[in-house]
């Protein structure tokens, strides 16, 4: 079992850099990001969760958490401590539920809801459908005590819908649990840690003997890491043995895995002390921060950060001073035949990255305003520039400065040209998005830029982007609330946000009713703004959005809110698009009385619709067809118009005498 570092749910996986550079492993480590290098990702696919499933280790407690969530409409409440992989332990209580079919043609959600719901979309939970809600990240009483209010009310969702819903306690404010908490609570254990390791070290297919993991270092990991450590430890065994480096047994990547966790920060703190120059501890961190990079690359990123620090150049000309080669080897800095520079040792870029971030504070700032500049070097490749912004984000993230990385992200998404997405900005979003005590920081400052004065094109891209590929598979709700705010911008890049919105709107049954409401809300709502909504109902409204089976009711609802507005050219489309629909399936034809008494009678609106289906019959491919199905559509017009007329006449009418009744 495994304690994720993200803040969302999903697979805890993440790549691994498999080669010589920093090792970025942790519990469910596994697929890679966008290539999602670097990055756990946090979509809780059912392929993520089968490989969690294949690596996990039920804690103490798990079996007792089980049997209560397997009634529908189940609510289960775990505590455990810190590191102890609560995170993980929910996510597979969720997923061994069962199989991911639902009812109704409609697939079970399986996602991460947050922590409170402002202007967010409705949880609308269906029958079997499985949410996590981690509230262990929260520290403040204000906080979790508001945390807890919506709390009550998703429970409440979730047993009448008969679904199922795993909350992680934060550890340490028991004191501040409601009354009303504490019967369905279940207390975790620590699973033991030679399993987990076993495990990991078994998927990666090591061959190793029970003994060659008994010795005391290893017991004392065993005992006292949080989980994501015992799986990097894990991890950084196989990256020893792919890299080539330290030998060809278990025995020798083992010990080199070890001494990386137990050793490396001792080492760098001693090599530190001895580096006391300006020039020295800035190659020493640029080297970090770019391993792999070649190394005139490294030498540009070092002169760059030595001018960003504000160092005085030396007064010597350039061959006067000790050379690269020099300065390299003085700080046990390698270049390989390919000319790219790494450090000799597992691990160790990342341990002196660690070191620098946290005992330098004063020079954060800067570091912010190097790597915004540094990360778009020539000499970069694509997988470089995304490794420096993880390795950049890793460290902010660690020290508690999400404000840097999304600083980057606006900075780097501002400079864009012409319709290009950033995509170094694109990738620190995602990796702020997924980090476990962040992400949730990450999704309000998307919320705030998507709902806040005017933005770049670069900037509306990037939050796209970040929409459709990450936060839509987490947290398809608020994708959804945040492209909303963004489509109904002008410009090109907010058209691209109303394409991004529409397609997550027809992902499934569910998300289109919810789009629906909330296009009609905003319709209804807002009349003299309501023509961006109105433009999206109608484009929503088409027939090739619409899931199969159509939902007629909805449907309904969406046409009468339509209809209820003036006639516009927004209408053709829309109209036409279910006229050839019925034409080449006669299923669809229930969309023409649909349509007709969406309308309610109103003259105008039947009106618009028959002089729609006269130009549709006019050009359409199959004349004979087409006929039939416009004189369909004729014919429910005439029933209305005629069901109007006479209604009218009734109401005008006044009292019959009594010979008129004869």
């Amino acid at each position: 079992m495994t304690e994720q570092d993200r803040v969302t749910v999903n697979d805890p996986r993440g790549p691994v850099n498999n080669g010589p550079g920093p090792q970025n492993v942790f519990y469910g480590a596994g697929s890679e990001w966008m290539i999602r290098k670097g990055v756990e990702s946090l979509r809780i696919f059912r392929e993520d969760r089968m490989r969690l499933a294949d690596r996990f280790v039920p804690p103490v407690g798990y079996r007792v958490a089980a049997d209560r969530l397997e009634k529908p409409g189940s609510v289960v409440l775990v505590e455990a401590p810190p590191g102890s992989g609560r995170r993980a332990a929910a996510i597979m209580l969720l997923h061994e539920l069962g199989e991911d079919e639902g009812t109704n043609d409609e697939a079970v959600r399986f996602e991460e809801l947050p922590a409170t719901d402002k202007d967010e979309a409705p949880l609308a939970p269906g029958e079997g459908d499985r949410f996590l809600l981690d509230l262990s990240g929260i520290v403040d009483e204000e906080a979790y005590a508001n945390a807890q209010r919506h709390l009550a009310v998703r429970r409440s969702q979730v047993q009448e819908a008969g679904a199922h819903m795993v909350v992680v306690l934060p550890s340490g404010m028991e004191h501040a649990h409601a009354t009303d908490l504490e019967p369905p609570t279940v207390t975790l254990g620590r699973p033991r840690g030679v399993a987990v390791v076993t495990r990991y070290l078994r998927m990666d297919r090591m061959t190793f003997r029970p003994a060659d993991l008994g010795s005391a270092d290893l017991q004392r990991l065993y005992d006292r890491s949080p989980m994501r450590e015992l799986a990097r430890l894990a991890g950084l065994v196989r990256a020893a043995r792919d890299s080539g480096r330290f030998g060809a047994d278990f025995a020798g990547w083992l010990d080199q895995a070890l001494h990386a966790v137990t050793d490396r920060a001792g080492e760098v703190g001693r090599q530190v002390a001895t580096v006391r120059t300006t020039p020295e501890r800035a190659l020493l961190l640029a080297t970090a921060v770019f391993e792999e990079a070649r190394a005139d690359t490294v030498y540009e990123a070092w002169h760059g950060l030595m001018r960003t620090v504000r160092h005085e150049e030396e007064a010597t000309t350039e061959l006067a001073r000790t050379d690269f080669r020099e300065r390299l080897a003085a700080l046990e800095i390698e270049r390989d035949p390919d000319g790219r520079l790494r450090f000799g040792r597992l691990a160790y870029a990342d341990a002196v990255r660690t070191y620098f971030w946290v005992n330098f504070p004063g020079t954060r700032d800067d570091l912010r305003d190097w790597i915004g500049h540094a990360a778009g070097l020539r000499g970069l490749t694509t997988d470089d520039r995304v490794n420096v912004v993880v390795r950049f984000g890793e460290r902010s993230l660690a020290v508690g400065r999400p404000d840097h990385l999304f600083d980057l992200v606006v900075r780097w998404a501002n400079s864009a040209t012409g319709t290009s997405c950033d995509p170094r900005a694109v990738a620190a979003l995602e990796l702020g998005l997924s980090h476990e005590r962040f992400g949730g920081w990450f999704r309000r400052r998307m919320y705030e830029c998507a709902r806040s004065g005017p933005l770049s094109d670069g900037l509306v891209r990037v939050l796209t982007v970040a929409c459709r590929q990450s936060l839509g598979a987490t947290h398809p709700n608020q994708a959804m609330v945040r492209l909303h705010y963004l489509a109904v911008r002008k410009g090109e890049a907010a058209r691209e946000a109303r394409e991004a919105l529409l397609d997550l709107g027809g992902r499934d049954r569910r998300l289109y009713r919810l789009l629906i409401d909330r296009l009609r809300d905003r319709t209804r709502r807002q009349p003299r703004g309501a023509e961006p909504h109105l433009r999206l109902l109608t484009e929503l409204l088409r027939s090739d959005r619409a899931p199969d089976p159509p939902p007629w009711p909805d449907l309904f609802l969406a046409w009468e809110t339509v209809f209820s507005q003036p006639p516009t050219e927004l209408w053709k489309p829309m109209a036409s698009s279910w006229l050839t629909a019925a034409a080449g399936d006669s299923t669809r034809e229930m969309a023409l009385g649909v349509m007709v008494g969406a309308t309610r009678g109103r003259a105008a609106a039947l009106h618009r619709l028959y002089a729609i289906a006269c130009d549709w019959a006019g050009t359409a491919r199959r004349p004979s067809r087409a006929a039939a199905v416009a004189a369909l559509f004729w014919q429910h017009i005439d029933h209305a118009q005629y069901a109007r007329t006479e209604s009218t006449e009734r109401a005008g009418a006044g009292p019959r005498t009594t010979e008129e009744a004869r």
